[in-house]
């Protein structure tokens, strides 16, 4: 990875070489980015670039979400903007008209995956209204994703639309698609929205009580096409079943590294005869992302109160410098007071459960919640995340939550 991270910043540099323009600084204001797929497809987003404290920052825009970056390097006509999580930064060469043109980059399991992007500047505008809306998304949709392959998969869409502006998410067994924002032009939806790695844009035709011909695109992932009925009482397949205990086991035993080096341990004094909630997370991983910012806040409220938090990171790679870089950037950003451990192995590895916590089945959900009772043994197991991008199913979570919680302390 060093070196294809070295290769790719001596292309960029050659390709930035070329300029002819001396640009010191980003324009103030709105942009307009969009990211190209290979296939032609585009993913769009928004975001503004202001002046706090003396500082260049940036927040992208989804829905009612700004994400702060804050990271951004302007050297010449040369830019570079490192995202606040996840292994992901772009970049970009500042154009005469104000428009940054280069490569957004995402790292993967097995390689480091390279976009073209261009950000258009002074346009704050999503998607064209090319019309006005004929038809309402508004409500709870059962949703079909359909795999290449030809299978489907289940969600449900939350939409809220106002005239032509739709906001709103999807969401499936393991989470959600965070905060979406798009346009209802006559009766065709867009949607879009971009995280760092989240890079998602859909497109479909409503129908009255039916979404049709509608199409999916996920950063490099191949495109899945999907529809949709309204339907209220919408749900989600049952998945409390998915990852348990094996038979005859009640407690976890495990000894993992935090981002300092230094081993913790579940049988550790700071954990005995508390309630410990253990977060199965990534740092890849948007809505552990969303969980670690609720946690934060939550152990912040309850460390006093006879509860505890420990978070078990599986990466992308078994290299440890790269993880916990990786790790640390949801520790700065949230400020993340629980230890967060680094298990030696990656989210890609088939084993991974059975080399890092054997006394439970495969994990096969990230982010997996797990709560353990004042004697350590395991009471609850909870799978996937609804995040605050949807509205009542983040209010429902937290409220299960903290009944959990109250439950467990009053044992």
């Amino acid at each position: 990875m060093k070196k294809l991270l070295f290769a790719v910043t001596v292309s960029v540099l050659l390709l930035m070489g070329t300029s002819t323009t001396a640009q010191t600084k980003l324009r103030t204001g709105w942009y307009r980015a969009t990211i190209f797929r290979e296939d032609g497809a585009q993913i769009i987003f928004n975001a503004e670039v202001q002046l706090k404290n003396g500082k260049q920052v940036m927040f992208i825009r989804n829905a009612a979400e700004r994400l702060l970056v804050d990271d951004i390097k302007v050297k010449g006509d040369s830019v570079n903007i490192e995202m606040p999580f996840f292994e992901s930064f772009f970049r970009l060469q500042i154009q005469k008209d104000g428009k940054l043109v280069g490569k957004w980059f995402k790292a993967g399991s097995a390689k480091l995956l390279e976009f073209s992007v261009e950000f258009e500047y002074g346009n704050k505008d999503r998607f064209p209204v090319n019309k006005p809306a004929t038809e309402n998304s508004t409500g709870r949709w059962q949703v079909a994703f359909t795999r290449p392959n030809g299978t489907d998969r289940p969600a449900i869409a939350q939409f809220q639309q106002k005239g032509s502006v739709l906001t709103g998410t999807f969401l499936t067994p393991s989470g959600d698609y965070r905060f979406l924002e798009g346009v209802v032009s006559g009766d065709s939806l867009y949607l879009s929205c971009f995280d760092g790695s989240h890079a998602y844009s859909f497109t479909a035709t409503i129908s009255g009580n039916e979404i049709k011909n509608g199409m999916y695109y996920s950063s490099a992932v191949p495109v899945e096409k999907w529809r949709a009925t309204k339907n209220e009482q919408a749900a989600l397949p049952d998945t409390t079943q998915l990852t348990q205990l094996k038979p005859g086991e009640t407690k976890l035993n495990f000894t993992f590294k935090d981002v300092n080096g230094k081993n913790v341990s579940i049988n550790d004094e700071r954990f005995k005869n508390k309630v410990v909630v253990i977060q199965i997370m990534g740092s890849w991983c948007p809505n552990c992302m969303d969980e670690s910012k609720f946690l934060s806040s939550f152990y912040k409220e309850y460390k006093n109160k006879g509860v505890e938090v420990v978070a078990l990171a599986y990466e992308y790679s078994t290299d440890f410098n790269r993880s916990r870089a990786s790790v640390q950037k949801f520790i700065n950003r949230f400020g993340i007071q629980y230890p967060v451990l680094i298990t030696p192995t990656t989210t890609s590895d088939e084993q991974r459960t059975e080399k890092t916590l054997p006394q439970l089945t495969a994990i096969r959900m990230f982010p997996t919640t797990i709560f353990l009772d004042k004697q350590g043994n395991v009471s609850k197991i909870h799978h996937g995340f609804y995040g605050p991008g949807t509205g009542t199913f983040y209010t429902e979570f937290k409220a299960d939550f903290y009944r959990t919680i109250r439950s467990l302390l009053a044992d």
